[in-house]
């Protein structure tokens, strides 16, 4: 079913500190908007996860699925005015790969599938008027071979598409091609892996200035490995550090792990290890990997998760769970002052393609400057969904301004259905009471919330997808200003 509706502008003011005189103002605009609902090909990895981009001249962009047959990039206006929209036609095997966006034009990378081979192409489309340029093929793979992949930089002007090259079911290399904002192809490159024997989760990433960083996870699933390659210079850099071993006659490996690439092309690398044997969570490790002229890497002290740390998400979440189960890393996220938030997220379903997903309570780590651990803290949520949505509605949003973290949900909380935020200092891990945004969000069976399309213009505007009420056929385009 097709959602579309036209919704009028509508002004809220809510007290929402409890027991105090000051009320916060907060104004609620609405805007046509169309959309119709995905079926993800993996519940918990979702190739695109953000589907509303702000620019930093002004608006957003946002890549809405009309039909079977067609998407669209839609800019707007700081007050939801549409500027423009651009068709994105999607054939029979075709799937989105991503959506980013360069300071010129936004990125549409699709993934094709046919009888006989496969490739990833890029629909440029121009962030001024929409127009969109040519479709340019940017890698081709067998259709034996594992699904091509793509690597964007954080600024969005170089892109890096790739394939793996195995040999029976090991990858032995990655073949890329690195390219600038105007698709011109910079640099053809094989990262080789032939001397690493076993290894796992092979991931590139692109900086501002086209170097590429192939992250993986080596030696038994104990060692988090970088390779770096420029585009100058043939010489190939390798840091790698240990994260996992043998601790107390137990084999600790890593379980879970994630990259950030930061503009200034510093690497930091989380991960979450356990016991082999019984699976226990044993430690969260955190690894700085500076290639600059430094050249070192920089290993934050372990973060134990022990049985008082246990006892702390049981009390935190007044549950009763005798191990730590379904915790994945999600986020890092850094300030100005670089203080870094490692997140967490306990993600699972009951059991079963047809059984309800649920994401529950978020584990957060602060690190100070000198990336020494400073605090912790457990959220607590407890949201579900039907398997149709999958994680698509439940989740979180989070962005930081100055030292603040903001952290968005859909929740019902105290009989009201709502976008309910949470305010932590980063520097401290203080979190101020959670505030309802007064937005009211339909609390039935029928899709009410859209979290891939939430995301903060500054940090007292929120853009957001919702449905008002169970009286309503359709979602709604929301502008959110927090006063």
């Amino acid at each position: 079913m097709r959602f579309t509706y036209l919704i009028a502008t509508s002004f809220l003011l809510t007290n929402l500190l409890t027991g105090a005189s000051i009320a916060q103002a907060q104004k609620v605009k609405s805007a046509p908007f169309s959309y119709l609902p995905e079926q993800a090909e993996d519940r918990y990895n979702q190739r695109v996860t953000r589907k509303m981009l702000p620019l930093e001249n002004g608006g957003f962009i946002i890549l809405a699925h009309k039909s079977a047959t067609e998407y669209a990039v839609e800019r707007y206006d700081t007050d939801l005015k549409q500027l423009w929209t651009a068709a994105v036609p999607v054939a029979t095997g075709e799937s989105i790969e991503a959506f980013s966006h360069s300071p010129e034009q936004a990125w549409v990378v699709i993934h094709h599938k046919d009888d006989t081979s496969q490739n990833l192409t890029v629909l440029p489309v121009d962030l001024r008027n929409g127009q969109k340029g040519t479709p340019k093929k940017l890698i081709d793979a067998s259709i034996r071979d594992r699904r091509p992949s793509i690597a964007i930089s954080p600024d969005g002007t170089k892109l890096v598409a790739y394939r793996y090259l195995t040999r029976e079911v090991q990858i032995k290399a990655i073949s890329a091609t690195v390219y600038d904002q105007k698709l011109a192809k910079l640099k053809d490159r094989t990262y080789d892996f032939h001397d690493l024997g076993d290894f796992f989760s092979p991931t590139v990433y692109v900086g501002n200035d086209g170097t590429q960083y192939a992250t993986l996870i080596s030696d038994h699933m104990q060692k988090l490995t970088v390779r770096r390659y420029q585009n100058d210079n043939p010489d190939i850099k390798v840091m790698a550090v240990a994260v996992g071993g043998t601790f107390g006659g137990k084999a600790v490996t890593v379980f879970d792990s994630r990259y950030t690439l930061q503009p200034d092309n510093m690497l930091y690398a989380a991960a979450i290890c356990n016991e082999r044997e019984s699976g226990q969570y044993y430690s969260l490790k955190v690894v700085k990997f500076d290639f600059t002229a430094k050249g070192d890497m920089k290993y934050a002290p372990e973060f134990r998760f022990t049985p008082e740390y246990l006892a702390e998400v049981n009390k935190a979440t007044q549950g009763s769970a005798k191990r730590l189960e379904d915790v994945y890393l999600s986020d890092l996220l850094f300030t100005d002052e670089q203080q870094l938030v490692v997140v967490a997220e306990k993600k699972y379903e009951e059991g079963g393609d047809e059984s309800p997903v649920h994401a529950r309570e978020l584990h957060l780590f602060g690190y100070n400057e000198f990336q020494s651990p400073s605090w912790h803290r457990i959220i607590a949520k407890d949201q579900v969904a039907p398997p149709a949505e999958s994680f698509t509605g439940i989740g979180y949003r989070a962005a930081v301004f100055g030292p603040e973290l903001q952290i968005l949900t859909q929740e019902k909380l105290a009989g009201k259905s709502d976008l309910y935020v949470r305010r932590v200092d980063a520097r401290t891990g203080v979190v101020q009471p959670t505030k309802g945004l007064g937005l009211t969000v339909a609390a039935d069976q029928n899709l009410a919330y859209v979290k891939d399309f939430t995301g903060w213009l500054d940090a007292k505007t929120i853009i957001g997808v919702s449905r008002p009420s169970k009286k309503s056929a359709a979602l709604m385009l929301n502008k959110i200003v927090v006063k």
